[in-house]
C-alpha cells in the first residue's frame, strides 16, 4: 500500500521519480514496483498526460517486465538510460511549461468555467497531444469545436442531427449566438466573422487531409508539430470566443 506522504506533491517530481525508478530498474538499482504500479496508474488515469507517457511505460505494467525489455535493447547500462531518459522527454517538457503559450492558459480558464469535464478535457488532451502526437493532436482539435457547438446547442434548446459536420454545427451555434456573418451590416464585422468561419472550415480541411481519422492512398503525408500547433491553436482561439459570447449573452 502507497500513502501520499511518501511520494512528492507536483506531477513533474513524481514523473521524475518515476524516471529515476526505471532507471534504476534497467541498471543495478533495487527499484519499488509497488510505487512504480501506483505512479503509472496514476497517469494513465490523467486524460491530460497518458498520452505524454513513453510508450514502454504503456506496455509494461511492472518493472520485472521492463528489465527484461531494456536487456533485450542493449547489454550496456549507458544505452539503456538514454532510451529511458528520451521516452521521458515528451513529458518532462510539457510538465515544465515548454511549448506552452500564454495563449493556452487563456483558452484553459475560458473553457475549464464552462464545462471542466466535457469542453476542457478535450482540450487538455488536444494540448498533450500538440507536441508528440501531430495526427491525434488535429483530430481532437476538431472534436473540440464540435464539442462546444452542441454543447451550445444543447443550452439553447436547438435540435441537431448527430451526424452534422463541423461546418454545420457551427453555422448553427453562429447563428444562434448572432455571430453569422449576413446577420450584420459593418464590413470589418461581416469580415472577422466570415474569417473565423473560414478557420473552421480549414480546420475541417486540414483533419481530412493530414490527421489520423482517416486511411490515406499513395504516399502518406504526415503532419507535423507545426501542423498540430496551428489547428489546436486555432480550435481554442474559436472555441473560446463562441465559449465567452455564449456565456454574456445568457
Amino acid at each position: 500500500m502507497i500513502y501520499e506522504d511518501e511520494l512528492p506533491e507536483s506531477p513533474i517530481e513524481r514523473a521524475t521519480m518515476m524516471e529515476s525508478i526505471m532507471t534504476a530498474a534497467a541498471t543495478d538499482g533495487s527499484p519499488d514496483n509497488r510505487i512504480y504500479e501506483y505512479l503509472r496508474r496514476e497517469f494513465m488515469l490523467n486524460d491530460e498526460l497518458k498520452d505524454l507517457l513513453p510508450p514502454f511505460v504503456r506496455t509494461h505494467r511492472n518493472l520485472s517486465s521492463f528489465r527484461s525489455w531494456t536487456q533485450k535493447q542493449s547489454p550496456h547500462w549507458q544505452p539503456r538510460r538514454e532510451l529511458i531518459a528520451s521516452g521521458f522527454t515528451p513529458m518532462m517538457d510539457y510538465l515544465e511549461g515548454k511549448g506552452r503559450t500564454p495563449g493556452d492558459i487563456v483558452v484553459s480558464d475560458a473553457l475549464e468555467t464552462f464545462d471542466i469535464e466535457g469542453v476542457h478535457s478535450v482540450w487538455t488532451k488536444a494540448l498533450a497531444r500538440r507536441p508528440s502526437d501531430p495526427d491525434g493532436a488535429i483530430t481532437v482539435a476538431r472534436t473540440l469545436l464540435e464539442t462546444v457547438c452542441k454543447r451550445i446547442l444543447d443550452e439553447r434548446d436547438i435540435s441537431y442531427m448527430n451526424t452534422e459536420d463541423l461546418p454545420k454545427l457551427y453555422s448553427m451555434a453562429a447563428k444562434a449566438l448572432n455571430l453569422a456573418p449576413n446577420q450584420h451590416s459593418e464590413e470589418p464585422i461581416k469580415a472577422i466573422l466570415g474569417g473565423a468561419m473560414n478557420l473552421v472550415n480549414g480546420i475541417g480541411t486540414l483533419r481530412n487531409r493530414l490527421s489520423d481519422s482517416h486511411g490515406r492512398g499513395g504516399k502518406p503525408v504526415r503532419p507535423s508539430p507545426r501542423h498540430a500547433s496551428l489547428a489546436v491553436n486555432t480550435a481554442g482561439v474559436v472555441a473560446t470566443f463562441l465559449v465567452e459570447t455564449h456565456l454574456e449573452k445568457k
